[in-house]
């Protein structure tokens, strides 16, 4: 895939200049011919080297540090930690839309194991990055390039030295193959140079999106010598070297994966590593349902459970292991955002093209029996899309920031949006909920529906207002029945529908669904993530990520602004606006949120306790743990 812009040359003629942009665009020039031993573009400003760089002011850790605050430096190594998950995986490719990867080889939450970054992040930090790859950065104030020097130690697993030729060459191979955000990231580089030895410099067109080097520099290194490009393209069992701490060993397909410590690991001295990748073994094994995957948790078949079940947090961890203390039920404080979970409308459907209607069916959620009846009122309702921190909208009237911002769109925003008085409708009882529902039916009248005996009708094409849920669990089912039980007192039909895994993710990625239940996670940091999660240049790319279909220029120009924020006042402010024309749009049907998280934890692991100095942003990283024994 082509870049969308020719990169800028330097150092020639113009006639030149114009030949080697009239290549570029027509595809007979490629990335590989400009990546050059030499600066051959326009000169930019540089920044002193050094160690890491932080979005917004300086990295916490300063470059002598010796380790994180919140791992264990003294523990111990060996053993092994076995992961649980819900699903099936049919590839070993964690790089492209095709096909789904296990989790554990390239992954936030399971440790980048076999393949790694020029930078990684600190994970009690909203978002910096120290050099791994990288000995050190260089990236001018303006953010218009970035620069990295290539640790000489730096290795795959099978020996052979990380070369600048490996990160040319990975950019290429993402470029052409990789998931929609490589290939958005990568777009955006004008041209590549090495200005000195073992170091490369990425030039952008400007610096508007200041998180755009940052996302660079997380890119993964892959070995130009060891993969063919057409087995990389492929959804399959392809095992690629990686320069990770781990090593593909076992793999029974769509069932489990095993991972074996690299005694030769190049980077296991590096401050970033300290008391982390403890284990000799990681075991990742997939089940089919969440009961299935419970019931081999209590048997002991592997060692650490995230629990999202209330009615099972409250009343099933009663189980032999859970009494004689082999088993510890943890809660714990995450210090991010709440972000979003609800029932999305896939707006590219006419039934919900009408915010009206989606505003309406959005108030129909009897939280309060679900909560109660379900849950056992351990879940808060949730109501924006950062809620719990400073960058949430909620309780927050519009700042003199963000009515500049908001200018061009605010006769379209409801008012108590506006005030920072919204919160979602949550009838109190039976009662409340009847009134609601009236208060429904008029709302829907404005947009055209009326009730034609008991059929809630749009009146000038007959069409009824009747959609699909697409599920894949049990307690999805539940869910989504609780509702359509509402829905139905009304006129309205949803009908649910329950899939497998495989049919489901598929469907899911090329947006073949009225509504489902969706999850957005959230951090003190949101920038290019929220692009391909709600952009309108993203609505009609199969994918993973918009799936509500949002095209709202207003979402768009406040994701422009939090990229391009200087300050952190600036960005949250950018962020804050962006957080109420999301509530605006009425793009799901808001669910509810702990707010703690609930882990359940087999005792032969033991994680980093109060002693620590600091503590990660998400409560926990399983990367930290160790093995302390039967």
């Amino acid at each position: 895939m082509p870049m969308t812009s020719p990169p800028r040359f330097a150092n020639g003629s113009d006639k030149l200049g114009r030949q080697l942009r009239q290549l570029w665009q027509t595809g007979v020039l490629t990335l590989g011919l400009i990546l050059t031993s030499g600066p051959v573009l326009d000169s930019v400003a540089h920044a002193e080297p050094t160690h890491g760089i932080a979005m917004h002011g300086t990295p916490k850790y300063p470059a002598d540090f010796a380790h994180f605050d919140y791992v264990n430096p003294d523990a111990p190594k060996g053993g092994r930690i076995r992961y649980g998950l819900n699903g099936s995986f049919d590839s070993l490719n964690p790089f492209l839309l095709k096909g789904v990867a296990p989790r554990g080889l390239w992954d936030v939450d399971y440790g980048l194991n076999v393949y790694e970054p020029l930078l990684a992040r600190s994970d009690d930090e909203a978002f910096s990055l120290y050099g791994l790859i990288a000995e050190w950065v260089d990236m001018p104030e303006d953010r218009s390039s970035i620069t990295f020097k290539l640790r000489d130690e730096a290795k795959f697993s099978d020996g052979h030295q990380i070369d600048v030729e490996d990160v040319k060459f990975t950019v290429a191979l993402l470029r052409d193959h990789g998931r929609p955000a490589y290939k958005s990231r990568i777009t955006r580089i004008m041209a590549i140079e090495e200005p000195g030895e073992r170091q490369i410099r990425f030039v952008f067109e400007d610096g508007s999106d200041r998180e755009l080097p940052l996302l660079i520099g997380m890119l993964p290194v892959l070995p130009s010598h060891a993969i063919k490009t057409e087995d990389f393209s492929k959804s399959g069992m392809y095992r690629f070297v990686g320069s990770g701490p781990y090593l593909i060993d076992d793999v029974d397909p769509g069932t489990r994966l095993t991972l074996t410590r690299n005694p030769d690991y190049w980077a296991k001295d590096l401050p970033i590593k300290v008391g982390q990748n403890n284990f000799d073994t990681i075991e990742i094994e997939y089940f089919r349902d969440n009961t299935a995957m419970f019931e081999a948790f209590k048997k002991g078949a592997f060692d650490l459970l995230p629990e999202s079940d209330p009615a099972r947090w409250a009343n099933q961890y009663d189980f032999n292991a859970a009494k004689d203390g082999r088993v510890e039920k943890l809660t714990l404080q995450s210090g991010l955002p709440k972000g979003m979970s609800g029932f999305v409308f896939n707006t590219r459907k006419p039934v919900f093209a009408d915010r009206t209607v989606r505003r309406t069916l959005a108030t129909l959620f009897d939280f309060n029996w679900v909560n109660k009846n379900l849950y056992h009122d351990l879940f808060t309702r949730t109501a924006g899309y950062f809620q719990n921190s400073s960058l949430s909208s909620l309780g927050q009237p519009m700042s003199e920031a963000e009515k500049t911002l908001l200018a061009p769109y605010l006769d379209g925003i409801d008012k108590e949006i506006l005030e920072g008085t919204y919160e979602p409708v949550s009838a109190a009882d039976a009662r409340d909920m009847r009134k609601v529902m009236r208060r429904a039916i008029k709302d829907l009248a404005a947009a055209g529906y009326g009730l034609k005996g008991a059929v809630m009708t749009h009146l000038e094409s007959g069409r009824p207002l009747a959609f699909e849920f697409l599920a894949t669990s049990k307690e999805q089912e539940r869910l989504a029945l609780s509702y359509a039980r509402i829905l139905e007192k009304i006129g309205i039909t949803m009908s649910v529908r329950v899939v497998d895994s495989a049919q489901y993710w598929e469907r899911r990625k090329v947006m073949d669904f009225d509504t489902m239940k969706m999850s957005w996670s959230a951090s003190l940091s949101p920038g290019n993530e929220q692009q391909a999660r709600w952009h309108s240049s993203q609505r009609d790319k199969d994918g993973w990520f918009n799936q509500a279909g949002a095209a709202d220029p207003a979402i768009d120009a406040m994701i422009d602004a939090l990229l391009a924020a200087r300050t952190q006042e600036d960005f949250t402010a950018a962020v804050r606006a962006f957080d109420r024309v999301l509530i605006n749009g009425y793009y799901v049907v808001p669910m509810f949120h702990k707010s703690d998280q609930w882990l359940g934890l087999w005792k032969r692991i033991a994680m980093p306790g109060d002693d620590a100095k600091g503590r990660p942003l998400a409560g926990y990283r399983p990367t930290t743990f160790w093995y302390r024994g039967e």
